[in-house]
């Protein structure tokens, strides 16, 4: 093990799209754990859009990191150094760490990761915060039926791919929308979507959807919000759901777009929509990794990872998410 922990800091805060003027590569010892901690070496750290929103001086779902202090992530990492009865030397451990080579927790506020269930770097796509995101979000707040129509937008990122294909577990057409020829055919050919759309080679999204949605659409899981949400709500169907998991087409923006501006859509469809944050749901996480391993082991989900090579690259995969560039999970590969 090194002497040097490095750790990448919040040097400023962005407007508009983040650069790499905002993040800092500092060079720290590494810590030791006090009484019930743990030291924790990454082997893969996770980035994800709401982080944007943590680079912000607002109010929001996630409390904002502060300027010149190191950001966090989800990480997976081994154990070196344990002071708490759950873990020993060499256990893999999952948890919200800093975006560090090292860094130390409250056992208690990691998961034990086994590296026989599925390879580790899962427990941040799909048998972690991503995939619990779909697992809720689809069952819990959408509720689909047999034969709904569910459309599904950011459809082939972490989230989107996993909640369409519990869509089609329950027995539902469903249809994505992606920026890319390579995410539709990965949709429609490995994960078995009924249809897929891509947005940046259709001029009419409107219009797009209806010939992918003939029936409307029952069920809205939405990534993404603005024009395509726009869209997606044009074709709405009377009592239709929609489940509001994020809102990346915004997350850069300098001002808002005025709105909401399709209420009347809603009236005249009686149709519910309902935003979530998937830690509401903690207490019934454990079954719902389970539900989600037991599918990956038996190939009812498929996924994938978008891994980025080394810790210095940390900024740079963060910043692919906002330009469309992952089709599954982004990661960050820190050690072997």
């Amino acid at each position: 093990m090194t002497d040097t922990n490095r750790q990448w800091h919040l040097a400023s805060r962005p407007t508009g799209e983040p650069t790499m003027e905002n993040f800092e590569l500092v060079e720290a010892d590494v810590p030791d754990p006090g009484p019930g901690e743990v030291l924790v070496e990454s082997r893969y750290l996770s980035v994800d859009p709401y982080m944007r929103g943590r680079m912000r001086d607002a109010e929001s779902y996630a409390e904002p990191w502060d300027v010149g202090e190191p950001m966090k992530a989800g990480v997976v990492g081994e154990v070196v150094e344990s002071n708490h009865p759950r873990f020993e030397s060499g256990d893999m451990a999952t948890g919200e760490l800093l975006w560090a080579e090292y860094a130390t927790a409250d056992g208690d506020a990691l998961q034990p990761v086994d590296p026989d269930l599925a390879p580790v770097s899962t427990a941040l796509g799909v048998l972690g915060m991503p995939g619990r995101t779909a697992y809720f979000g689809m069952l819990d707040v959408a509720e689909p039926e047999p034969g709904d129509t569910v459309l599904i937008s950011g459809a082939a990122g972490a989230v989107g791919s996993v909640a369409g294909q519990i869509g089609k577990l329950n027995g539902c057409r469903v249809v994505g929308i992606a920026g890319a020829e390579e995410k539709t055919d990965w949709l429609t050919g490995e994960l078995g979507f009924d249809d897929a759309i891509n947005y940046k080679e259709t001029e009419n999204l409107r219009a797009a959807v209806a010939e992918a949605c003939p029936e409307g659409v029952d069920v809205y899981y939405d990534n993404v919000g603005g024009p395509i949400t726009d869209a997606a709500f044009a074709n709405l169907n009377e009592f239709a759901r929609v489940a509001v998991c994020g809102q990346i087409s915004l997350y850069n923006a300098t001002e808002l777009p005025t709105g909401p501006r399709k209420l009347t859509t809603l009236v005249q469809k009686k149709a519910r929509v309902e935003g979530f944050i998937v830690s509401d749901f903690q207490p019934h996480f454990r079954k719902a990794t389970e539900r989600l391993a037991g599918w990956v082991q038996s190939g009812d989900v498929q996924y994938k990872e978008t891994v980025t090579e080394g810790f210095e690259n940390m900024p740079d995969a963060f910043f692919g998410l906002f330009e469309g560039v992952n089709i599954g999970k982004q990661l960050v590969k820190v050690s072997e």
